[in-house]
C-alpha cells in the first residue's frame, strides 16, 4: 500500500492529453501543407510555425516530465514520512479496509494487542474487538460508506492475544476517490487508555463506597463553590430535611436562615472564625428547620480549600450529619443523670443519717463506702478504710462457734439472696468484742454480674443481753434459778424420745427421775411467812444443785416441789444420790427472825427409758412414789419399778418419819 492513489491519477491523465494534442497539430499542419500548393515563402512559414508548433509541444512535454519527476519524488518523500511516522509512533495506527480487513498497522498497535505486524494484518477488526463493543464498529463503517460519516472518534475495547480485554481511543477519518468521493479505507490512530479506564472505574467504586458509607452514616456533603454561583447538597442531605434534589441548591446563605434562632449566633461564630483562619476546620452542632417544620439535630464539619488573591473564600466543602436521635440520648442521659445524682444524694444522705451501719464493697471487695454508725462501731474511720478490703475494717464470728461469719461473692449464676445473722459478734481493733446483727446483701447489675456487697449491721449487745435474760427467764424459776416446770418437761419429752430411738439403735438407753417434796415446808410459811419460806427454797435449791453432777437436771415444778433428771442409768446410784439430797436438806441451819427451822424431803424414783411411757406418766408414777415415801414415814425414799412401788427404808438418813 503506497500513498500515491492519494495524488490521483488526473494530472497524469492532463499531462499525456497534452502531448497527444501537439502531436496531432504536427501531423495535421504536415498534411495541410502537403496538399496546399503554397509559395516558397508562405511554405517556409508554414514550416517555421509547424517547428514552433512543435517546439512548445516538446517543451510542455519537458515541462509535464519534469513536473511529473517531482511530483514522484515528493510522493515517495511524503510516504516515507508517513510510513516512518506510522512505524515511530508510540499510538497504535491501523489502516482499515471497508470490509473491516487491517490492511496495514504499526508496531505500537500489534504490540499493543500482542500480536505481530503480520499475524495482526491477517485478521479483521472484528475479530480484535470486543463482543460487547462491536456495534459501535459497525455504525460507523455504516456511516462511512453512506457518506455521513468523515471522522470518528470513540473508546471501545479491543480483545489481546491472550483474550484479555483492553481500552482504546480510537480517532481516524475516511480516505475517499478524489473524483468519485467514493470511501477507499480507513486510517485510525488507536491509543491504549486501559490503565486511565481502570483508574476510572476504581475512582467510581470508590466514591460509590464512599456515597454508600456517607448515606448508611446518615451524612450528606455540600459544596460551595462561588465561581459556580453557590452551594450544592447531595442527595442524602436534602432528603435528611425533606427536600428534593436540588431544591435547597444555590444560595450560599440560605442555610443560615433554617438554623434554630438559639444556635444561630453560636453557628455565625463559628463560621467566621474558620474563615479568618483561626480555627483549622469548621464545626458546629446544631438545629435546622425539617420541611414539615420539625427541627433536626446536625452536626456540620466544613473546611475552606480554596481562596482569592485577596483572600476572600472561594470554595468550601464539608459534610452533615443527622445526629438527632445521639442528642436525644444525650438529653434522656442528662435527665438520668441528674436523677441519678439526686438519688445518690438522697441515699448518701439517708446512709449517714440512718442508725444501722453500712459498709459498701465493689466486685474485689474494697471498701467503697461507710457511714459514721459503721466507723463508730469498727473503730475505723471512712477514709482509712476506702480501698482496702473489708477483711481489714470488718471481722464478724459467730457467738456460738468463734467462726468467722463468711461475707464471700456468690457463685457465678446461683441466686443472691440476702443473708442475716443474729448471733455476729464483731471483733474491733482493740480486740474488744459487740453483739451485732447483720445482713448481708451481694449487688447484682441488670447482666447478672456481681458488683459487691451491701453489709448493714447493729449494735446488738443491750439486745442480746436482753435476749438472754428473757430466755433464762423463760426456761428457769425466778426464785431459785431452776429450770421451771415448761422447760423441764419439754427436757423430759427429748429425753424420752432420744431413750426411744437408742433401744431402736443400740438396744437402750436409761436416766433416772426424781419427784421431790420438802417436809413440814408449810410450817417455815405459816410462822415466818412467804419471804422466809422463800429465802428457805433458795436455800433448798443450792443444797440440791451442791450434792449433784454438773451434767444432772434440777428443776422447781411449783411450791415445795423440785424435780431431777440423773444422767446414770443406775438405780442404786440414783438412790445413793437421792439420800444425799435428803441429808443435805435435812442438815440445812435456816434461821429466820432468830427461829431455826428444821425441814426434811421425801423423795419419788422412776426411771425414764424407751418403754416407761410418756412424759406425764413418769412424773405420775414418781409422784406416787413419793406419796409412798411420805406415808412410809417421811425422810426416805420409794423407787417404783414395774409399775410397783417399792420404798427403801434401809438407810434413813435421819430419823425424821418418827418425828412426823
Amino acid at each position: 500500500m503506497t500513498l500515491r492513489g492519494t495524488i490521483g491519477p488526473g494530472f497524469y491523465r492532463q499531462a499525456a492529453l497534452a502531448l497527444l494534442v501537439a502531436c496531432v497539430a504536427m501531423v495535421a499542419a504536415s498534411i495541410l501543407l502537403a496538399r496546399l500548393s503554397l509559395d516558397a515563402k508562405a511554405l517556409k512559414l508554414s514550416l517555421q510555425v509547424s517547428v514552433a508548433v512543435a517546439v512548445s509541444a516538446l517543451f510542455l512535454a519537458g515541462l509535464f516530465i519534469r513536473r511529473i519527476s517531482d511530483d514522484r519524488r515528493q510522493i515517495a518523500e511524503s510516504e516515507q514520512r508517513f510510513r516512518r511516522a506510522m512505524e515511530d509512533s508510540a499510538i497504535g495506527i491501523a489502516v482499515v479496509g471497508l470490509d473491516g480487513r487491517i490492511i496495514e498497522a504499526n508496531p505500537a498497535f500489534a504490540a499493543m494487542l500482542g500480536y505481530s505486524r503480520e499475524e495482526i494484518e491477517a485478521l479483521t477488526f472484528f475479530q480484535i474487538t470486543h463482543p460487547d463493543d462491536l456495534q459501535i464498529g459497525r455504525e460507523t463503517m455504516d456511516g462511512l460508506k453512506a457518506g455521513t460519516v468523515h471522522a470518528f472518534q470513540f473508546e471501545k475495547r479491543y480483545l489481546k492475544k491472550d483474550d484479555t480485554p483492553i481500552w482504546a481511543h480510537l480517532a481516524g477519518s475516511v480516505i475517499r476517490d478524489e473524483t468519485s468521493g467514493r470511501p477507499l479505507y480507513l486510517v485510525s490512530q488507536i491509543e491504549d487508555i486501559d490503565a486511565r479506564k481502570q483508574a476510572e472505574v476504581r475512582i467510581a467504586e470508590a466514591e460509590t463506597r464512599w456515597n454508600f458509607a456517607l448515606a448508611g452514616a446518615g451524612q450528606g456533603v455540600w459544596d460551595l463553590d462561588m465561581r459556580k454561583g453557590g452551594t450544592t447538597y447531595s442527595s442524602t442531605w436534602v432528603k435528611m430535611l425533606g427536600y428534593a434534589d436540588g431544591e435547597l441548591d444555590g444560595d450560599p446563605d440560605h442555610w443560615l436562615t433554617m438554623i434554630h434562632p438559639d444556635d444561630r449566633e453560636a453557628v455565625a461564630t463559628a463560621d467566621r472564625a474558620h474563615l479568618d483562619g483561626n480555627t483549622e476546620f469548621f464545626e458546629a452542632e446544631f438545629r435546622m428547620r425539617h420541611k414539615d417544620g420539625h427541627w433536626v439535630w446536625i452536626l456540620d464539619r466544613g473546611k475552606a480549600i480554596e481562596r482569592d488573591a485577596a483572600g476572600r473564600l472561594t470554595r468550601a466543602i464539608g459534610s452533615l450529619t443527622d445526629i438527632t436521635r445521639r442528642k436525644e440520648a444525650e438529653e434522656r442521659l442528662t435527665v438520668s443523670a441528674a436523677m441519678l445524682a439526686d438519688e445518690k444524694e438522697r441515699l448518701r444522705v439517708t446512709l449517714q443519717s440512718i442508725g444501722d451501719a453500712v459498709i459498701c464493697t465493689d466486685a474485689a471487695n474494697r471498701v467503697t463506702f461507710m457511714n459514721p454508725v459503721a466507723e463508730k462501731l469498727t473503730g475505723v474511720s471512712g477514709d482509712e478504710a476506702l480501698g482496702k478490703t473489708l477483711g481489714h475494717v470488718y471481722w464478724a464470728v459467730d457467738e456460738e462457734t468463734g467462726q468467722r461469719i463468711g461475707v464471700a461473692r456468690p457463685a457465678i449464676g446461683a441466686a443472691a439472696p440476702s443473708d442475716q445473722n443474729s448471733r455476729a459478734v464483731l471483733i474491733r481493733r482493740d480486740d474488744t468484742r459487740c453483739s451485732i446483727r447483720q445482713v448481708v446483701s451481694p449487688i447484682i447489675n441488670e447482666r447478672n454480674e456481681f458488683c459487691g456487697l451491701v453489709i448493714v449491721f447493729q449494735d446488738f449487745t443491750d439486745a442480746r443481753a436482753l435476749q438472754r435474760q428473757l430466755a433464762h427467764a423463760a426456761a428457769h424459776d425466778a426464785l431459785t434459778g431452776l429450770a421451771n416446770r415448761s422447760s423441764f418437761i419439754r427436757t423430759m419429752e427429748e429425753l424420752v424420745d432420744q431413750a426411744r430411738k437408742d433401744a431402736a439403735a443400740a438396744g437402750g438407753g436409761r436416766h433416772q427421775f426424781m419427784f421431790i417434796d420438802l417436809d413440814h415446808f408449810k410450817l417455815v410459811n405459816d410462822t415466818g411467812g412467804h419471804a422466809a419460806g422463800d429465802a428457805l427454797l433458795k436455800r433448798v435449791a443450792e443444797a440440791v444443785r451442791g450434792v449433784l453432777d454438773p451434767e444432772d437436771i434440777v428443776a422447781r415444778l411449783g411450791g415445795d416441789e423440785f424435780a431431777v433428771i440423773l444422767k446414770s442409768a443406775s438405780t442404786a446410784g440414783a438412790g445413793i444420790a437421792a439420800r444425799s439430797i435428803i441429808d443435805a436438806i435435812a442438815g440445812l441451819d435456816f434461821t429466820w427472825d432468830d427461829r431455826p427451822h428444821a425441814i426434811g424431803a421425801s423423795i419419788g424414783l422412776t426411771a425414764i427409758c424407751a418403754d416407761c411411757g410418756e412424759v406425764d406418766e413418769i412424773i405420775a408414777r414418781a409422784d406416787a412414789a413419793c406419796y409412798a415415801a411420805k406415808a412410809a414415814g417421811r425422810g426416805c425414799v420409794s423407787v417404783a419399778l414395774d409399775d410397783k412401788i417399792n420404798d427403801d427404808r434401809s438407810e434413813p438418813s435421819k430419823p425424821l418419819a418418827a418425828a412426823s
